[in-house]
């Protein structure tokens, strides 16, 4: 099936292009392995005391079908489950090598389990995971090939891909992790709860003042205006909450303490999620619900809006078919229902500044890269699964980094697909998650402490103040 790829960002803003039909399909097989023999023959008579250069490292070569472990976030109810399964049993078929998969879905849990894989020498030969903080434990460990080491050997590998949209690791600013696609956060909504509550549609210039306006016709018409688990997970909102007390210029800067101007934006940041929270806009068991129980109220038509990720297209289209496997049983006149646009801006954040990236690809692990039974296939996979014939499947109506875009065919996507490339058409800038860069215990008192700053228990400066110390003495 054809897909295709719609974004493309450079330096921290994003530029979106669409392209209207045709696309090229790459070979998936391994890039070619670099020269292990000198040409220079003659420089070298010329040059005699000059010292050799080092001959480049042979690639390895199995004696057979290879077996390898590989661990993805395509799981659950990501979009991208049933493409990563299509792929992998693509490459199997075509290559002869097998993937044991241990996906799992992308949480804190699994990020524990991969952290402690790579403790206890059990980590996989690839691993698809964030490129961010959550990656720096096994960077500095030396436990994953660089791709500069990896071109050193296959110098067509990751070739069709934008350096420039590669991310450098926080550790040493080597590229490591192939992408294959982005993501973008925005704010889905229930068209028919709007109309009936007398709400227009959201768009690029929305603020804060007109979306509380609205939760209140929302709220009157008897419907829930906010699907949030504040006591599960607030991470969203808390994202934008502070966004909205920044800029794009200033989103990724950790505040030094609670003083500062960062340091007050997260506050007011805190405020303005109790502020709605006492204004009653979240549903009554906020602090108790998980995320799926109000992810379900969304999906049933109780709530409004959702603020989630790129990701969520596909729970949402999973919910209005009667099988979630099977795409044939979709209930096209459920998923008119549903719609995505902008988070409601405030001060220097207009709504059509998003958060998004690409935060995610793949990496190699020295363990399979010394293994020479497992290097050329380790190469030869992720090869394959970030080829220009394989992203778009992935990228759909998110990003990439690929050079050379493939086209777009409409006929091809689900309505919300399609409201989600004409949403993001409008984007003027993708700002990255400071959550991201504010991993572990620091984020307890803010997240984990939700229920106390909202409830007034705990002081919004008091739970900041503390995540930051914590941040700064980890």
């Amino acid at each position: 099936m054809k897909k295709r790829v719609i974004a493309t960002m450079l330096a921290g803003a994003m530029v979106l292009s669409m392209t209207a039909c045709g696309g090229n399909a790459d070979s998936a097989s391994t890039p070619a392995p670099a020269e292990t023999e000198s040409s220079a023959a003659d420089d070298a008579a010329a040059e005699p005391e000059a010292e050799a250069e080092p001959e480049a490292e042979a690639p390895a070569e199995a004696t057979g079908p290879v077996e390898l472990v590989v661990t993805t976030t395509f799981a659950g109810e990501d979009t991208n489950a049933q493409n990563y399964k299509d792929a992998v049993a693509a490459w199997e078929a075509e290559t002869g090598n097998t993937v044991v998969d241990t996906s799992a879905t992308a949480d804190e849990t699994f990020k524990t389990r991969v952290a402690t894989d790579f403790e206890t020498g059990s980590e996989p030969d690839v691993l698809f995971f964030f490129n961010g903080a959550d990656s720096n434990s096994f960077i500095e460990a030396g436990k994953v090939m660089s791709i500069d080491d990896i071109r050193a050997v296959y110098p067509d590998y990751a070739s069709n891909m934008n350096d420039g949209l590669i991310a450098d690791s926080l550790v040493d600013g080597k590229k490591y992790a192939v992408p294959v696609n982005g993501f973008w956060e925005a704010m889905f909504f229930n068209a028919e709860i709007l109309e009936e509550a007398g709400v227009s549609k959201p768009d690029g210039n929305y603020t804060m003042d007109q979306f509380k306006e609205d939760c209140e016709k929302i709220k009157a018409a008897g419907y829930t205006p906010i699907a949030a688990a504040l006591g599960n997970i607030p991470h969203y909102w808390w994202e934008f909450a502070i966004f909205n007390n920044q800029s794009p210029a200033t989103h990724l800067e950790i505040p030094e303490n609670v003083d500062d101007a960062n340091g007050q934006a997260w506050v007011a940041g805190m405020n303005d999620i109790k502020e709605l929270y006492e204004l009653g806009y979240f549903p009554e068991n906020t602090l108790s619900a998980t995320d799926d129980e109000t992810f379900a109220m969304f999906t049933e038509g109780k709530a409004a809006f959702l603020i989630d990720g790129s990701w969520k297209v596909g729970g949402i289209v999973g919910a209005c078919q009667s099988d979630p496997e099977d795409p044939s049983t979709l209930d096209a006149e459920k998923l008119a229902k549903f719609d995505v646009t902008y988070v409601p801006g405030k001060g220097d954040r207009k709504a059509s500044d998003l958060v998004g990236g690409i935060s995610s690809g793949y990496f190699i692990t020295r363990k399979a890269w010394e293994d020479p039974e497992k290097q050329a296939a380790a190469v030869n996979f992720v090869s394959y699964m970030t080829s220009d014939s394989v992203v778009p499947a992935f990228a759909q109506h998110a990003a990439s980094a690929l050079k050379n875009a493939p086209a777009v065919d409409e006929s091809e996507f689900n309505a919300l697909q399609i409201k989600a490339m004409e949403m993001m058409a409008g984007t003027t800038s993708l700002t990255g998650a400071v959550q991201d860069l504010f991993q572990g215990d620091c984020r307890v008192s803010t997240f984990d402490g939700m229920p106390e700053i909202v409830t007034g228990r705990v002081a919004a400066e008091d739970a900041v103040a503390e995540g930051l110390e914590t941040y700064h003495n980890q």
